[in-house]
């Protein structure tokens, strides 16, 4: 029976947590592409200051680079998670339960990490309204992550039996 009454909220969390990533994917390649085309351009035969860094973005703060870096690999290896874990409430087996439980769990200490230069992004103070909202859903996905990972270990999926 309790197995029964945890996919339905396994489910709903994969497909809050898909929504958030690609949310978090956009808006971090909307920041990368920015760095890309406005960052530090230097012309021929000039050379680097002494303080260039090769994470410089033209928005925000120190904090941001490592942020939208970190934010981007977590999106990714969260609709990794995502998909996994589609395949998983699909077939809500034993079997199934470890790759999940494990590409999950590296999703959620990515996204973590990112959030953590987020919040040293929000303590550096000046950045734009769309990194605010990159920083928000990190933080929302930091707890979604979580408790999607205690959904799936919450019961034991019942075994196949072929």
């Amino acid at each position: 029976m309790a197995v029964d009454q945890m996919k339905p909220v396994a489910s709903l969390l994969l497909v809050l947590n898909f929504c958030m990533y690609v949310i978090v994917l956009g808006i971090g390649g909307w920041a990368m592409n920015r760095a890309i085309d406005h960052g530090f351009i230097i012309g021929p035969g000039l050379e680097l200051p002494a303080h260039f860094s090769p994470i410089y973005f033209p928005m925000g703060n120190a904090a941001t680079g490592f942020f939208v870096t970190f934010s981007l690999i977590a999106g990714v290896v969260g609709v990794a998670s995502v998909i996994s874990g589609l395949n998983h409430v699909r077939i809500w087996t034993v079997d199934s339960l470890p790759s999940t439980a494990s590409v999950a769990a590296i999703a959620w200490s990515l996204t973590v990490l990112a959030m953590g230069f987020g919040c040293k992004e929000i303590e550096l103070h000046y950045r734009n309204a769309r990194l605010r909202t990159m920083e928000a859903f990190l933080i929302i996905l930091s707890a979604t992550q979580l408790l999607y990972i205690a959904a799936i270990h919450g019961t034991s999926p019942t075994r196949r039996i072929t």
